[in-house]
């Protein structure tokens, strides 16, 4: 059939992209400052950056105007706010530096909206990142909100309507948004790793753990929300406050990194109210 080899391909090739995306290395006399750098050792960054900032800018011109202009505004004054209400970090546009949105706002947020606004945040941190990249170092490692999300959204419309006339044709980009989209995700946690380290911090996720099976797709998902929210509130020179899902029902989600074998192993990771279980030996 025609799709499945045509979607070997493509996904040879998204996989392929997303083991080269990274974020630039970090220079020791930039990294005590905080500050990225490109690195001159990747002879592919330039050729990789320049096609994620050209698939941004693709999908962002079929935006309508008056959403491009409300999803950018804060994005064009710098600095912006250095707080915001819950209220506010819901309804904001993209912001730089980022936003901080912790855990419990995110699940207040998403739930009630059936995952929409889950939506509205991969948007606005992948827009946020793609922007403090491009203004930092001139490069970019991932295609910003209107790359991934706007991205996979016109997949999605695109197979519903090409379902009626072609099947095979429909699920292609079915898949093909699928993988774009989870590909996104594995590279957003590497991302996020690597400015974790450009801190000199530990990194905190395994980016690979987005290509499991539930409940550990989830599990990486909200320790990325997390650390990416600790990190904004640390950028915006704010003090962080204790998240209550975070920090206290789930310690699992703020825990240090672990490995599979330990989440089982170790259940003071699990709930507030498995602390003082004694690990299990095996």
């Amino acid at each position: 059939m025609f799709y499945p080899r045509i979607f070997s391909l493509f996904l040879l090739l998204s996989l392929t992209l997303v083991n080269s995306f990274h974020l630039p290395s970090v220079h020791s006399d930039l990294a005590t400052r905080g500050h990225l750098s490109a690195s001159p050792l990747d002879p592919f960054s330039d050729e990789i950056s320049g096609c994620l900032i050209a698939t941004n800018n693709f999908f962002k011109g079929l935006t309508i105007s008056p959403i491009r202009n409300f999803l950018e505004r804060d994005l064009q004054t710098s600095p912006s706010k250095p707080f915001y209400t819950p209220l506010e970090t819901i309804t904001s546009p993209p912001s730089t530096p980022l936003i901080p949105r912790p855990t419990w706002l995110v699940i207040l947020a998403s739930l009630p909206t059936g995952l929409i606004w889950y939506g509205y945040y991969k948007f606005s941190i992948e827009e946020e990142l793609f922007n403090m990249e491009l203004n930092e170092t001139g490069k970019v490692s991932g295609a910003g909100g209107y790359g991934t999300l706007i991205a996979f959204s016109f997949s999605f419309l695109i197979c519903l309507c090409l379902r009626p006339i072609n099947e095979d044709i429909s699920t292609f980009f079915f898949l093909a948004g699928n993988v774009w989209i989870l590909g996104s995700q594995v590279n957003l946690y590497h991302r996020i790793n690597e400015l974790y380290e450009s801190k000199n911090l530990p990194p905190p996720l395994h980016a690979w753990w987005a290509l499991l099976p539930p409940p550990i797709d989830v599990i990486v998902g909200l320790r990325q929300v997390h650390f990416l929210a600790k990190y904004a509130a640390n950028e915006r020179g704010l003090v962080w406050e204790r998240d209550l899902v975070a920090d206290w029902m789930f310690p699992w989600i703020s825990s240090e990194r672990f490995t599979l074998k330990e989440f089982v192993r170790e259940p003071r990771r699990w709930f507030f109210f498995t602390g003082k279980i004694k690990d299990f030996e095996f």
